[in-house]
């Protein structure tokens, strides 16, 4: 069972580990300091939800519905392609984004944002309820639960790691030209996993 733990979390973190939307905003939002903890936890306690459901069997009967699999590919890439967008123009806009101070993001719009690009993101279902649930279906029955515990402890290291971690990148943030980059470099990311929705993983 230890190693079934071992595994889950490796597996888990192996995925989550890679540059995509959630990780993008939770260090947009780490560098700024504004509601780190409610962004983590909705990013943790919600792979904790998808991975149980794909622990269960979910992603087995996902990849049996392909139109709902067609509508979460176009509807995820639209969203993603307009944060891109948006990222983009504050890129290369006029508007100056400081790490303290401009114009802040409320709670609600935070959370909210965090559950779109959890929720809206088929990568996110892909990588938890699908791929994570076919490893666990590998594992032995008795087994199961464990991978799924270590699986969603290193969604929980990962994302806290991240977002209280950026908190040491903000000196550098202090200058408008690097939350440029970091906007062009966001919008970079959306477009691109935008684009592999729409023509390929």
């Amino acid at each position: 069972m230890d190693f079934a733990f071992v595994k889950g979390f490796a597996a888990s973190g192996a995925l989550i580990v890679a540059i995509g939307a959630q990780n993008s905003f939770v260090l947009r939002q780490g560098i700024r300091r504004e509601h780190v903890l409610a962004v983590v936890l909705v990013c943790a306690l919600s792979d904790a939800l998808l991975i149980t459901l794909g622990v269960a069997g979910l992603g087995t009967l996902v990849q049996g519905q392909p139109t709902l699999l067609a509508v979460a590919r176009w509807g995820g890439a639209a969203f993603l392609a307009v944060y891109g967008t948006l990222a983009a123009w504050r890129a290369f806009g006029t508007a100056r984004l400081h790490a303290a101070g401009g114009a802040s993001t409320s709670l609600r719009a935070a959370v909210t944002t965090c559950l779109a690009f959890t929720y809206l993101n088929p990568h996110c279902w892909l990588d938890t309820v699908v791929l994570l649930g076919s490893i666990s279906a590998q594992q032995p029955t008795g087994s199961r639960a464990a991978f799924g515990v270590g699986a969603t402890a290193a969604s929980f290291v990962w994302f806290f790691a991240l977002g209280y971690g950026a908190r040491g990148l903000r000196g550098l943030f202090e200058r408008p030209p690097a939350w440029k980059m970091l906007d062009a470099a966001i919008a970079l990311v959306m477009w691109a996993i935008a684009a592999s929705l729409l023509f390929g993983r």
